[in-house]
């Protein structure tokens, strides 16, 4: 059974993360504060001043730091991963993970990324819960909100929508009535992973292109396209990961579907559970389809498993 890691990104975090991983490693937690300038300690523990936790400049650094000394942890402990993804700001964490980043040209990276997110200012996010893609897609045409944009593909049924925060409360309401579970304004100050994030990518873009990125020990998949990412690539899939979607139910299908016998193992690092759900709705949906299509499918030709190359040697033609 193959084993993946997820790192999740801006949103999971909360006071008094990681407490029990700054002692464990000093060192690293001392070269943070060295790039940083101020003390991941104190920021994660007691929020910092006047909500600077929730603040995306101070947000998404703090979110890398602990989720690498999580990951640390787990290696550590012998536990080595197979295949790694992230969300988000998540997806530079597994950077690091397999290799390709060191911790501290990462979190370079990430606090130059989220200085230049945040100072897109003027729109928001909002998570839409019981509607499918076709469906939210056929509403957001027919509404003619076309500032408004698919930001995050996390699940089936489970998407986030991005753009000004007036045509989100008005986008919101027609899906309310349209019959979603929920649709309800994220706390964040940015419409992330949409076209009017292009300012902040533009900015980070030279920066990714001259970092010199390592070959992976293990794959990588990438947000972008929901394949493993090329090196000769890996600098325009993060400069493009920053105004285009999160395509997150298709990287975990992809994984998954390399291998239907053998499912892979999903870790979640950092003890939080919201990629973990998203994976299990993915999931359900996919037994779902299979339910239904059982006895009608024709038989598979030949892929993974014992007559075809597993699922390491697919992910890694593809990381080639």
């Amino acid at each position: 059974m193959t084993t993946v890691h997820m790192f999740a990104g801006q949103g999971s975090q909360r006071r008094g993360m990681g407490e029990d991983l700054f002692d464990l490693y000093p060192d690293l937690t001392a070269e943070a504060d060295a790039v940083l300038g101020y003390s991941i300690r104190d920021l994660c523990l007691t929020g910092g001043r006047d909500g600077q936790l929730n603040d995306t400049r101070y947000t998404q650094p703090a979110v890398y730091v602990v989720n690498a000394l999580a990951h640390r942890a787990l290696t550590d402990r012998g536990e080595h991963p197979d295949a790694v993804l992230g969300h988000s700001l998540g997806e530079y964490n597994a950077l690091v993970a397999a290799g390709m980043l060191g911790f501290t040209d990462g979190l370079r990276l990430v606090a130059a990324r989220a200085a230049a997110m945040a100072a897109v200012t003027g729109g928001g996010m909002s998570v839409v819960v019981g509607l499918r893609e076709s469906t939210l897609r056929f509403l957001l045409h027919r509404s003619g909100f076309a500032s408004v944009h698919l930001a995050n593909l996390n699940a089936p049924d489970q998407m986030v929508l991005a753009g000004p925060r007036e045509d989100l409360e008005l986008m919101e309401l027609i899906l309310t009535d349209a019959g979603a579970k929920l649709a309800r304004r994220l706390p964040v100050s940015g419409p992330f992973h949409s076209p009017h994030m292009s300012p902040a990518a533009c900015e980070l873009g030279p920066l990714l292109r001259d970092t010199p990125f390592r070959p992976p020990r293990c794959p990588v998949i990438a947000n972008r396209t929901a394949r493993p990412h090329r090196p000769a690539e890996l600098a325009a899939a993060l400069t493009e990961q920053i105004d285009h979607p999160v395509r997150w139910t298709e990287s975990v299908e992809y994984l998954i579907g390399l291998d239907e016998d053998r499912p892979p193992r999903f870790t979640e690092v950092g003890g939080g559970t919201v990629l973990t759900g998203m994976v299990d709705r993915i999931v359900k949906e996919r037994d779902r389809r299979a339910g239904q299509s059982a006895g009608t499918s024709p038989a598979p030709g030949p892929g993974p498993g014992p007559h075809g190359p597993g699922r390491r040697e697919l992910i890694a033609q593809e990381a080639r």
